[in-house]
């Protein structure tokens, strides 16, 4: 009979022994890898800088209050400025310019010309299309359009050939219109293209004052190359 209950309890020990043992072994639930999350491209602050030269024309000028005469000659120079601006990564981009307009030779049908020399103050606002589909700060090529408004200080001269026969200063409304490619190098955005600068008029003030001029409607043309460098 000891030898009968021995022998039973032999076998369960056999039996139940590599269950218990499996029971003792920890659990270790299988590892989940979580991808990680695209929050995408967050803009930044940037400095600019940009020359250009240009064309300039108008639609015509009024002397002393009474003679109205038109150009012939179209007048040509420079300009040169610097800005500070947001990019917020998504294609909307702004900026705050200030530029140094040189410009002469703009000549009337009665042999005089006009030089002007500006400085010019822009808010603008810009759209910028990725053409390479990188994206921001990633490299390739784009292309924006843009517009802004602010105020010009002009300084103009009325000459007679080489007389000085007028002139005068004057703080005039402005606006600007912009197009162009760009090459995003990553800290870097490398940009050419066209801005139209607007400003309805340039003249001597106050304009009642003997020799006092307008020149009306004054359209500014320049091809303008920029680099800005992303904080």
């Amino acid at each position: 009979m000891r030898k009968l209950i021995a022998a039973f309890l032999l076998a369960g020990s056999a039996v139940a022994g590599p269950a218990i043992a499996a029971d003792l072994v920890p659990y270790y639930p299988p590892v989940i890898e979580v991808p990680d999350v695209d929050y995408g491209v967050s803009g930044g602050l940037y400095l600019r800088g940009s020359v250009a030269g240009g064309a300039w024309t108008a639609q015509d000028a009024i002397y002393c209050n009474c003679a109205t005469t038109t150009f012939d000659k179209w007048g040509y120079g420079y300009s040169v400025g610097a800005g500070v601006g947001y990019d917020s990564g998504h294609g909307i981009r702004a900026d705050v310019t200030i530029d140094y307009l040189n410009y002469g030779g703009l000549a009337t049908t009665n042999g005089y010309s006009v030089n002007l020399r500006s400085g010019l103050a822009l808010a603008n606002l810009y759209y910028d299309f990725s053409l390479s589909g990188n994206g921001y700060g990633a490299g390739g090529f784009g292309a924006y359009v843009g517009a802004g408004l602010g105020v010009a200080k002009n300084y103009s001269e009325v000459m007679d050939g080489s007389t000085q026969h007028a002139w005068g200063t004057s703080l005039e409304g402005a606006g600007a219109v912009m197009a162009g490619v760009s090459y995003d190098f990553g800290s870097h955005v490398a940009d050419l293209g066209y801005r139209g600068i607007y400003m309805n008029k340039v003249m001597s003030q106050p304009a009642n004052l003997a020799n006092a001029y307008i020149i009306n409607n004054n359209f500014i043309h320049e091809l303008r190359a920029s680099l800005r460098y992303r904080f």
